[in-house]
């Protein structure tokens, strides 16, 4: 667990390098790449659908980088773009298109599919985190 979490942790940090985030924000950007794949690999541990995971750990890297946003007067795609890297189906995508051109049409739309599935799951999962913060805020200034 520690390797997967330096891992992740590194793997965030760099790309936020990659995305020209702000250098005092690399640190806090690699904590919630850290933080979100801490989240889904504990979830996948259990036995939960990779889909349910990544959707539960995109709604947590969501909040975490909604706080980062307001305690660092950034914004808050500097943490929450960075932070989902770790979450992003690029192997499943890639075995899909490499049963595709091997002609295992069969095994190539399941992997697609997934990697479809799981996209769309870490997108609502940041919408949804998004739209709850906007309820709250609006229910705290009435």
């Amino acid at each position: 667990m520690i390797v997967h979490l330096i891992t992740s942790f590194v793997a965030t940090a760099a790309f936020a390098i990659l995305f020209n985030a702000p250098k005092k924000t690399l640190f806090q950007c690699g904590f919630v790449g850290m933080a979100g794949w801490f989240v889904y690999i504990c979830l996948v541990e259990y036995d939960y659908d990779a889909v349910l995971a990544s959707f539960i750990a995109a709604f947590f890297i969501a909040i975490i980088s909604q706080i980062f946003a307001k305690m660092y007067k950034t914004p808050i795609i500097i943490f929450s773009i960075s932070g989902i890297i770790p979450l992003v189906p690029g192997g499943t995508a890639y075995d899909a298109m490499r049963h595709f051109v091997e002609n295992d049409y069969n095994m190539a739309i399941q992997l697609a599919a997934k990697a479809f599935m799981i996209s769309g799951a870490i997108a609502v999962g940041l919408v949804i985190s998004e739209v709850l913060n906007q309820l709250i805020l609006k229910i705290k200034f009435k």
